[in-house]
């Protein structure tokens, strides 16, 4: 089947999703707000740009939507029927690149979470999982530069 826009339209509708400041991204900061957490925003000096990055505890944590980066639950594993080769391939790369941002930040001595929009669902667990995070986080070796 093919796509129900020509190529100009299609464009125009892919251009205005959002990679920044999404809901599931903002309802996180704001957890971690509650929490006392300090951290930065996408940072661009660091692999894949993670959406928030906690630099004094050496932590990095991506926010997914489930569908964007294929994620193994219901909303992640539906693929649409119009275009469904794009799709497949599109989603394909988002993961190739997660693996690769996820590797390289892992090499920088960072650790790494990603958090699924399917598990913003229950906010008490959200919570605990990121005063897990914060607590568990290292802290640097004295003299060392962070971030």
């Amino acid at each position: 089947m093919t796509d129900v826009y020509g190529p100009e339209k299609r464009s125009a509708v892919m251009a205005r999703v959002k990679g920044k400041n999404t809901s599931p991204e903002l309802k996180v900061r704001k957890a971690l707000t509650g929490l006392g957490a300090r951290y930065r925003l996408h940072r661009k000096d660091l692999p894949g740009s993670p959406d928030i990055v906690l630099p004094g505890r050496r932590l990095a944590i991506f926010v997914h939507g489930c569908f964007w980066h294929g994620h193994d639950c219901a909303r992640g594993a539906r693929v649409p029927k119009t275009n469904r080769d794009y799709w497949l391939a599109k989603v394909d790369r988002n993961r190739a690149r997660d693996v690769a941002s996820r590797a390289a930040l892992a090499a920088l001595g960072w650790r790494v979470e990603t958090i699924w929009e399917c598990d913003l669902k229950d906010d008490a667990a959200l919570s605990a999982r990121l005063e897990a995070l914060l607590a568990s986080s290292p802290l640097p070796v004295q003299g060392e530069r962070v971030g």
